[in-house]
């Protein structure tokens, strides 16, 4: 996908273009678990297909940074966070969304991001909690891969499946957006009048 001269990071000016992209926006604390992510990326420094995207803030972002660093991991960059208005246009730029869960949580939650990546056609790989409602979501839909187990081995193979489903499965972007839109883009549209009806 093209970038649009409408956000900040632009991929093709980095290390990691020409790459597939998996990207993670959003808050970098205890709760997402990014460990998991960061040795998955490790794994992963030889496949010259793949890239990881970190963009935003949180407790997390220094030491993680540091360990990316200290790894020598060219498959990785970090961006601080930008404005929401500039995600789509991100997310053009980039083939998978990464949702991460601290494997500790015990919710059943669709995470925010998780919307966003379908409403901007990305599949996703999913590091989260066993038991997730998301996980059968994923699945059913067949938008991503979704690994429960916390196992970096386990996100590895999930990560080169999607990677490879990705290069061939043309239909797996219109699969995310068809998805938002009989789900979820409905819900918004309720919100909205509810809101506007100030009930």
């Amino acid at each position: 996908a093209q970038a649009s001269a409408c956000c900040s990071i632009r991929l093709d000016d980095t290390h990691l273009a020409g790459r597939h992209i998996f990207v993670y926006a959003g808050n970098m604390g205890i709760a997402q678990g990014m460990d998991a992510i960061l040795e998955l990326a490790e794994r992963l420094a030889q496949n010259r297909r793949i890239g990881f995207l970190f963009v935003g803030r949180g407790s997390e972002v220094a030491r993680l940074k540091e360990i990316a660093s200290s790894l020598q991991l060219d498959n990785t960059l970090f961006f601080d966070e930008i404005d929401p208005d500039e995600i789509p246009s991100l997310y053009a730029q980039c083939s998978a969304g990464i949702v991460a869960l601290d494997p500790r949580h015990n919710s059943h939650n669709i995470p925010g991001k998780f919307l966003t990546y379908m409403q901007c056609g990305l599949p996703v790989l999913a590091n989260i909690n066993s038991g997730n409602d998301l996980a059968q979501l994923v699945r059913s839909e067949r938008v991503g891969r979704v690994c429960e187990t916390n196992s970096v081995a386990d996100l590895y193979q999930f990560a080169v499946d999607l990677l490879t489903e990705i290069e061939l499965d043309d239909q797996l972007s219109s699969r995310c957006t068809a998805l938002f839109d009989r789900e979820f883009a409905v819900e918004k549209i309720v919100l909205q009048i509810v809101s506007a009806l100030g009930t």
